[in-house]
């Protein structure tokens, strides 16, 4: 078994610019890396990566260069609301507002620009 050093996941893209306006307005994620074919981003942190690449750049290859399908992104926050609030202000697509869940979240979902499925939760506190 390989030890895992670092996970990260990357965005095929077709809307570069946008991703990371959508990412970098909504979380503390700053730019690492800008490119016209690969953006990196970083937590303030330096804990969260989040890759973003143009789905066209021969390092994807033909057949995943479609729109995300299959898995969704969840990100965990303190306050899901507070981000409904600004995702509805910047005119993201929201697909559902937040609602208590019974598992204990409060949940977001918004689709990013890409089409993917971001699932924002927070922890509901007794």
């Amino acid at each position: 078994m390989a030890k895992l050093n670092r996970l990260m996941t990357n965005i095929c893209s077709d809307k570069l610019k946008e991703t990371k306006y959508f990412y970098t307005k909504l979380f503390d994620f700053n730019v690492d890396y800008d490119s016209d074919w690969f953006i990196h981003l970083i937590s303030k942190d330096k804990n969260l990566e989040l890759g973003i690449i143009d789905k066209a750049h021969e390092g994807v290859p033909e057949e995943f260069r479609n729109s995300p399908q299959g898995f969704y992104l969840t990100f965990v926050v303190e306050n899901a609301d507070e981000l409904f609030v600004l995702a509805e202000s910047e005119k993201f697509t929201i697909v559902s507002k937040p609602m208590d869940t019974s598992y204990g979240q409060r949940r977001l979902l918004l689709k990013d620009p890409n089409g993917a499925l971001i699932d924002i939760s927070s922890p509901i506190k007794d």
